[in-house]
């Protein structure tokens, strides 16, 4: 079993922000592999579904972004899982709008999601990272990364959803260059 958490703040007044893009990521790829209904475990929702042959839990923290790390380190106890076994999907502020880069390990960079699983999992697990760019200064980070994307991102957005949705597969047989390269192919269509 994989588990794939995305990150994000709940509740409806930040559904649309650059934050909460690991959110929108986790909701795509279980509409387009008809995961099974939400549930709520974990101090999180859940859904489990296959990609490919792979059994897949996709987990969304409910504990507001700074405490994802809670969430994750209970699904993962539960299932008696290390870090191997973790996606994480999250906002990158050095990544142009719209790029996807996969790595394994790594800093937290500032992100306070990433932060908290460094925390209570520890740093080596695999990261979707997601860009959304930088505002050009560090006084305007925190606006940009709580901002709503914009109507005219939305088409890039969807697009970018799509593709990962659509190349999922290849990351769950962790061929992470493949579903990097295949997302970047439809990003350009």
């Amino acid at each position: 079993m994989q588990i794939w958490t995305g990150l994000g703040n709940p509740g409806p007044k930040y559904t649309m922000q650059r934050h909460n893009v690991g959110f929108m990521a986790c909701d795509v790829i279980a509409d387009m592999h008809d995961f099974g209904p939400v549930q709520k475990k974990f101090s999180g929702w859940v859904q489990e579904g296959r990609i490919g042959t792979e059994k897949v839990l996709l987990l969304k923290p409910a504990t507001f972004m700074n405490e994802s790390g809670r969430a994750v380190g209970e699904a993962l106890r539960f299932y008696k899982l290390g870090t191997e076994a973790l996606t994480v999907f999250h906002d990158e502020l050095d990544l142009a709008p719209f790029k996807v880069k996969v790595k394994q390990g790594g800093g937290h960079a500032g992100h306070n999601g990433l932060r908290s699983i460094d925390q209570h999992c520890g740093p080596e697990f695999r990261r979707v990272r997601i860009g959304i760019g930088h505002p050009g200064h560090k006084d305007r980070v925190t606006g940009h990364v709580l901002g709503d994307y914009a109507k005219a991102e939305r088409d890039d957005l969807i697009a970018m959803l799509g593709a990962m949705g659509a190349e999922a597969d290849w990351l769950a047989r962790g061929d992470d260059a493949r579903f990097m390269n295949d997302v970047a192919l439809r990003m350009q269509e």
